[in-house]
């Protein structure tokens, strides 16, 4: 893996949502390797237990793992409370966390939209609310949404809208919280091959065909440290003119048409 080289995020303190597995677990590495402390967060506690054996060894001093059921608002509440109190302030917070269901329309319970919503979408404005008492002014914020925010692949209607809602959120708190200097951005990826990066008993070699990769403008697919450099980059200094936006990160693939043959 290769990351952006910047030293501006020694000692900065950043919170990562979904920290255990795939983009999370990278985007942590990212800034652990560019000295900053994070406080990580994630229900799966075997996936924690396999992430700080497998990929944040020599790292313990500087990773903290809070386990948070993000579909539960007072959990959310507690965890935030206890961040805060651990690390007594928030330079950047990554929403990356997210859940999806695919399910036919008739199939699908109140309660499993319901559930994706609250994880996907809801979570992220409470992380907001709860820890921005924490947040300095010049703070940042990335929230993770997905280029199937504007297009669709069949029975992902939850996904699908909790992703667009990401993108209004993202906007309405860039200017609710512009007084503050806090800038809010989002991350749209497209097709990120996440394996080697699960805990281990998901995790598996990428056995990627030659098309797959060839369907994308820039020639592959996508590595999670694509993502993690763009959120270096977005929270960093080199983009403080930048806010409100949505980056999306998918190696041309939407722009690309698509014909029959």
């Amino acid at each position: 893996m290769e990351f952006l080289n910047m030293p501006e995020f020694e000692g900065k303190i950043v919170v990562i949502t979904g920290a255990a597995q795939g983009i999370g677990l990278v985007t942590a590495l990212s800034f652990l390797k560019n000295g900053a402390a994070v406080a990580a967060i994630d229900v799966d506690r075997e996936a924690i237990e396999d992430a700080m054996e497998d990929f944040f060894k020599g790292y313990e001093g500087k990773i903290q793992f809070f386990e948070c059921n993000l579909a539960d608002a007072e959990e959310i509440e507690s965890t935030c409370q206890e961040i805060g109190r651990n690390y007594k302030w928030i330079d950047i917070l990554v929403n990356n966390a997210a859940v999806s269901s695919t399910k036919p329309i008739s199939q699908r319970t109140v309660e499993e939209w319901d559930y994706v919503i609250n994880v996907n979408l809801r979570a992220p404005y409470l992380m907001v609310k709860y820890l921005l008492p924490f947040m300095k002014e010049g703070s940042s914020i990335v929230n993770i949404a997905s280029t199937r925010a504007l297009m669709s692949e069949p029975n992902t209607e939850p996904y699908s809208a909790s992703k667009g809602g990401i993108l209004a959120l993202t906007h309405s708190l860039a200017v609710s919280l512009s007084p503050k200097k806090i800038r809010v951005n989002a991350i749209s990826p497209g097709w990120i091959e996440t394996s080697p990066y699960k805990k281990r008993k998901y995790r598996y070699k990428p056995n990627l065909r030659e098309i797959d990769h060839l369907q994308h403008p820039a020639g592959r697919v996508g590595r999670p440290e694509d993502i993690a450099n763009a959120i270096l980059f977005l929270t960093s200094q080199k983009s403080s003119f930048i806010t409100g936006t949505n980056l999306i990160v998918d190696g041309g693939m939407t722009i690309k048409m698509i014909y029959e043959e």
